[in-house]
Formats: C-alpha cells, sequence, structure tokens
C-alpha cells in the first residue's frame, strides 16, 4: 500500500508550481546549457557539460519526487476540522514555560514546512509533541538544543 502524504491545499499548489518551472523553464535552461557546452568539444575535459549534466540529474530526480508525493497527496483542510485537540493543520499559540516567549505554529506536511512562515513538519520534534493535547497542557518537545516545554494556550484551524 502507498503511503499517503498529508499536505495543505496551498502545500499542494506550490508544489505543482515548483513543478511546472522545473519540468519547463529549468529543463530547457539545462539542455541549452548543455548543447552549449557540447559546442566546446572534448566531453572528457568539459567541466560546464558535466556540471550541466549532473543539474539535469538532478532536476529529473527532483521532478519524479515531486510527481510522486503529488500521486499520494492526502489534501487536509484545515477549516474543515473541529477539534479541540492538536491534528495536522492546527495553528496553535504556545508560551515557552521558561523564557515566556510566545510563538505560533501551524502544522503542515513536510515539503511546505518553513520556519520563517510560521509553519512546522508534522514530523517534528515540536509537531510530534503537540499532537493529540489541548489548550491548557504542557507539551515537552525533545529537540537536539535539550528539553523545552511549551504551554498550549489556544488552537485554531483556519
Amino acid at each position: 500500500m502507498m503511503e499517503r502524504v498529508p499536505m495543505t491545499q496551498e502545500g499542494a499548489d506550490a508544489m505543482r508550481e515548483e513543478l511546472a518551472t522545473m519540468k519547463g523553464e529549468k529543463r530547457h535552461y539545462i539542455i541549452s546549457a548543455i548543447e552549449e557546452a557540447l559546442a566546446h568539444g572534448d566531453l572528457s575535459e568539459n567541466a560546464e557539460y558535466h556540471a550541466a549534466k549532473e543539474e539535469q540529474g538532478m532536476n529529473e530526480a527532483r521532478i519524479k519526487l515531486m510527481e510522486d508525493k503529488l500521486a499520494r497527496a492526502q489534501i487536509i483542510d484545515p477549516k474543515a476540522i473541529s477539534s479541540d485537540k492538536i491534528v495536522f493543520g492546527a495553528t496553535i499559540n504556545l508560551v515557552d514555560v521558561d523564557t515566556e516567549k510566545k510563538v505560533v505554529y501551524k502544522i503542515v506536511g513536510e515539503d511546505e514546512a518553513s520556519i520563517e512562515n510560521g509553519t512546522i513538519s508534522i514530523t517534528s520534534p515540536i509537531a510530534r509533541a503537540l499532537i493529540g493535547k489541548e489548550a491548557g497542557d504542557v507539551a515537552t518537545v525533545r529537540a537536539p538544543s535539550g528539553e523545552r516545554e511549551y504551554e498550549i494556550v489556544d488552537i485554531a484551524y483556519k
């Protein structure tokens, strides 16, 4: 059985957009770079050719990976979730118990996580510690930097 890949609609749309760019503009750019490098002759010592071929291989591998993930995508609409517990798609207001610093995270799929945007992967240590908890609970996060405790202030699905 193929494992489903949870993602939001926004994450799926962003992946489709990136995929279209990689299959279109990026592929054409790489082909042009290969053709230009071929014009230089001797391939045995043609660094530009080898670099372009390597880039082509990485691009094609990324395309295959993205197509596979989109084929297995399980689109989850956080607005359709009604739960007091934290699950995929939740936006959580937290307070660090030690520092009293407030943070807001939204739990999303692996490929759409961006700490700069306040989104964390469902597989991250903090998301794993939060799943199943309710407002008022304290979650202990075991991260590489050590243990941190976060009090869950509020949970929303938007």
